[in-house]
Order: C-alpha cells, then structure tokens, then sequence
C-alpha cells in the first residue's frame, strides 16, 4: 500500500498541503476583497462545527447512560456485556466529535506569550502557528483514515465483550441490501467502526484549522475568541 497514492492525476501530498497552502496565498493577495462571498462558506462551515460538538454531546449523554446501565447491572445481577467497551467508545466519540467546535470556541490551550509580545509579532506569527497546527491536523487525519481502511481491510475485531446485529454492521459498510436482510446475528465488533468518530473528528479539525487560516489571512483578524467561563 502506497502512502501517497496519485488521486486524479495528482499526488495525494498535493492535494492535502499544496493546494490548501495556494488558496492560503490567494487568500492573503486578494484579501478582503473576497470576504463578502466567502461568509455564506463560513456561515456554513460555522454549522457544520457546531453540529460536530452536538453529536460530541450526544455521546456524552452516551457515555451517562451506560455508565447508569452498568451500575443498575450490578445492582440487580443482571449481565449486560459489553457495557464498558460502548462507554470507552462514546469516550473517543466525543473527544474526536469535540475537536473542532473546542478549537472555534478557543477552548484548545495555546501559549501566546510571543503571540502578545507585540502586534507586529502577532500579526505574522499567529497565522504561521495557525498554518502550522493546520498541517500537523493534516498529516493526523490522513493517518487516521488510513488506519480505518487498514482496520476494515484485517478484519479487526474487539478482544472485549462487546457484540453488535450484523445488519448494523452491513449498514456501516454501505451494504443497504444487507442491512435490509435484517440479520439480528451478533458478531463481535469491527474495530473500524468505533474508528470512523476518530477519521471524521480529525478531518473536521483539519477543515476548521485551514478555514481558520483562510479567515486570518482574509480579515487579518483570528475569529478563534475564548469564551470567558465566569
């Protein structure tokens, strides 16, 4: 398995970092010339985030709610397996569903004590930071799709407890005449399903870095503000 597998013609590096980084310098030669067309994209992209921290929450009402299970469980001997694993899946699926509505709320740490030294530092550093962390986000989501599809392709199982409906599994494949069969055989879990919270967070932290670097270059202005928690 190739890691940079040409993709319509191009190297899959092209594609991730080349192009992104040109429209970053049209982004900075046009400037706010282009910003009223592109805040429908934002506005847009600002949904899109926010409906990644809804699901997060979701997952985190999840993890509750196991945790509830688990406990009246024990309570009552009643076996429930699996509990433990779904719960360390909802874990993942919230941390990696947070990402990148945590970084537009600028809940992410950063240390800006160069960044506040003075506007002129801050003018130019704050976006090479920004673009920084963009490829890093990069490389990190790419990885971590490949991960998935490496998963997918062995066959990965859990070693926990944990069993899920066949349909539900033919359903995450894509295979709809499958999961119309209705098969209600349990089969231990693909690893490569709990992954795809993983694949999908990391992409969307990626978009929202690169977006957050199309901004800083287009207004001159980070849109990432901390909310002040009282």
């Amino acid at each position: 398995m190739r890691d940079w597998s040409p993709v319509m013609g191009l190297p899959l590096w092209a594609w991730l970092f080349v192009l992104p980084s040109l429209i970053g310098i049209l982004c900075l030669i046009t400037g706010p010339r282009i910003e009223r067309r592109l805040r429908p994209l934002w506005r847009f992209l600002d949904g899109v985030y926010f409906a990644s921290g809804a699901v997060a929450g979701f997952f985190m009402v999840t993890i509750l709610l196991l945790i509830v299970v688990g406990m009246v469980a024990r309570w009552t001997s009643v076996a429930v397996p699996g509990v433990t694993e779904f719960a360390g899946y909802a874990m993942a699926a919230t941390s990696f569903f947070a990402l990148c509505h945590a970084l537009t709320r600028g809940a992410h740490i950063r240390v800006s004590i160069i960044l506040n030294a003075n506007n002129t530092l801050k003018r130019w550093l704050d976006p090479l930071a920004v673009f920084g962390a963009a490829i890093i986000a990069t490389y990190f989501a790419r990885y971590a799709v490949k991960a998935n599809f490496f998963s997918e392709m062995l066959n990965d199982r859990t070693q926990g407890q944990d069993q899920v409906p066949e349909w539900l599994v033919s359903l995450f494949r894509l295979d709809f005449a499958g999961a119309a069969e209705g098969s209600t055989t349990l089969v231990y879990t693909p690893v490569w399903i709990p992954q795809l919270a993983m694949s999908i967070g990391t992409i969307l932290l990626a978009i929202a870095l690169w977006d957050t670097f199309y901004r800083m270059l287009v207004t001159g202005v980070n849109p990432i503000v901390s909310e002040a928690v009282e």
